[in-house]
């Protein structure tokens, strides 16, 4: 039975869209768009080309070193309040401006023939620009992170109302499984109140994070919970990889899946059917996809959506909208995927 602790996901932080391929590409892109300003700002007809060429490699020298050093110092930042990172990025972002452009100006001042002064002047001015753009950047970045602090908030408050709904719901239905197992098989009741006591404690832990192999050890509680109940009528196929990836995921965001599969799609069907759980894995992603039969036209029923609508918040939540759940069905089979995002570096080392 799992008895591992909760478990937290790495926390995210707003360094980590600095290293995302879009956002180095548009810092590029605005670096050689400050340097055509600047470099239409002189009077000098004959020098502009050579100082675009100038001001364009230390801006974008500046900018990768800049990267490079908030890389560098990531794990001490990561502990910072977010708004504190935002002032320790612009100050080494300063900071390597006005080095870079000392340096550049001292290797190709005079073999570009650009004057000491009129390159202190484009010293001074790129530092101006950038100290402004850093101010406002400042306010529109504080503004964005209490916008989504609120967003997170009511999120949050979603959550819990659905939690609130769903734990109910699957006690409740678990319960009446147990109470019936009871009178059906006695000798098998030590096996089912023990799946049921695991089952109960994942429910009434409250919202945390376990692994898949601890949610998928639950999935595997509630099934022989209801394989006792329905006999022969279900029965189950089990797809998993050697070794399982090491990911987290909400507790109990995979079993309302499960559940929705027997009380929707075998529970409808006379002669009962098959449930598929397969999990895959590649370099980017964890998919888990739950399939069953589709009941008779006469018997389907769009069944009760909470337990699907909590695991589809929950795993968005988690997973910052990266993970999703997503419904399909092709008219012969129900299919409920899971993706969850997955680092490369843990793909190879699952």
């Amino acid at each position: 039975m799992p008895t591992s602790s909760p478990q937290r996901s790495p926390q995210h932080s707003p360094l980590d869209t600095l290293w995302q391929a879009p956002a180095i590409a548009w810092m590029l892109f605005a670096g050689e768009a400050l340097a055509l300003v600047l470099a239409l700002a002189p009077s000098s007809e004959e020098h502009r080309l050579r100082y675009f060429g100038l001001v364009s490699i230390a801006i974008q020298w500046t900018l990768l070193w800049t990267l490079a050093a908030t890389y560098l110092i990531r794990k001490p930042l990561r502990v910072l309040p977010p708004q504190r990172i935002a002032y320790v990025v612009l100050a080494i972002l300063l900071f390597n401006t006005w080095g870079i452009t000392e340096l550049i100006g001292f290797l190709f001042r005079d073999t570009w023939q650009i004057t000491r002064e009129q390159w202190s002047w484009t010293q001074w001015r790129v530092l101006g620009i950038i100290t402004t753009v850093g101010i406002f950047g400042l306010a529109a970045f504080q503004n964005q992170w209490r916008t989504r602090q609120m967003a997170l908030r009511a999120k949050q408050s979603q959550l819990e109302a659905l939690q609130a709904r769903i734990r109910p719901h699957f006690l409740f239905n678990t319960l009446n499984t147990g109470a019936a197992l009871v009178h059906q098989q006695p000798e098998a009741a030590e096996r089912v109140l023990l799946d049921l006591a695991d089952l109960f404690r994942a429910a009434l832990a409250g919202p945390r994070e376990i692994s898949l192999d601890d949610e998928l050890s639950l999935v595997r509680r509630y099934l022989e919970i209801e394989a006792f109940r329905l006999g022969d009528r279900l029965k189950i196929h089990w797809h998993l990889p050697q070794a399982m990836p090491a990911v987290n995921v909400p507790a109990l965001s995979i079993q309302p899946l499960v559940e929705n599969a027997i009380r929707h799609g075998i529970e409808r069907i006379p002669a009962g059917g098959d449930v598929e759980i397969a999990v895959t894995v590649t370099p980017n992603a964890v998919t888990v996809r739950i399939t069953n039969p589709v009941p008779p036209a006469g018997e389907r029923s769009h069944g009760h959506q909470v337990g699907l609508s909590a695991s589809q918040v929950r795993i968005e939540a988690l997973t910052g909208g990266r993970g999703s759940v997503r419904i399909q069905s092709d008219g012969q089979r129900f299919y409920a995927t899971v993706r969850l995002p997955l680092n490369s570096s843990e793909a190879s080392g699952s």
